[in-house]
């Protein structure tokens, strides 16, 4: 029998990632485990609202989402122990201005720029709602069919309330297929 927990978020492991915008001319990272798939082609990233990269997101109306592979993961982990309000976060990673002007960590396989087309405020929190403007892959993780390999990205995978971070697994099944 199912006992009821209470209003427990429980869609987690979720992908980690450093969430990256210019604010006041440089650029600022936040650590963020809070984002959604809204379709094929939009994204919502939720951050606290005294986040001082909210402040760039919303002046700019882009940002970039970066995924965290284990590699960097004490440097991604470093952006939520830190404050953008009291430190500047501008000199920690190497990046690359993406096209639409967000920065791109360089550290970062994957990277995902986004325009924000909305945002959707509840209590303590800005919901970006977002398009996405391009993807950017390093070539080491695509396939010869220039898809993304998963198995050799391994995004880390961050659980809450606990607070800790996962591996990507094993395969366990083709998705439309073991159901047949």
């Amino acid at each position: 029998m199912k006992k009821n927990i209470g209003s427990v978020l429980a869609l987690y492991p979720m992908p980690l990632a450093v969430i990256g915008a210019m604010v006041n001319g440089k650029p600022n990272y936040v650590l963020v485990g809070h984002m959604g798939i809204m379709g094929h082609d939009h994204v919502m990233v939720s951050l606290a609202k005294p986040h001082y990269t909210n402040k760039g997101i919303i002046d700019n109306k882009v940002l970039s989402v970066n995924i965290v592979t284990e590699e960097w993961l004490a440097k991604a982990d470093k952006m939520g122990c830190v404050s953008g309000n009291k430190t500047d976060k501008s000199e920690t990673f190497s990046y690359t201005l993406g096209e639409k002007g967000a920065p791109l960590i360089d550290d970062a396989l994957l990277t995902i720029e986004c325009e924000v087309e909305d945002i959707y405020d509840t209590k303590g929190f800005d919901n970006f709602i977002c398009t996405i403007a391009g993807t950017y892959a390093d070539d080491s993780i695509l396939t010869d069919a220039g898809k993304i390999n998963y198995h050799i990205l391994k995004p880390v995978l961050f659980e809450m309330p606990t607070y800790e971070y996962f591996k990507t697994g094993d395969v366990i099944g083709n998705c439309m297929k073991i159901g047949k």
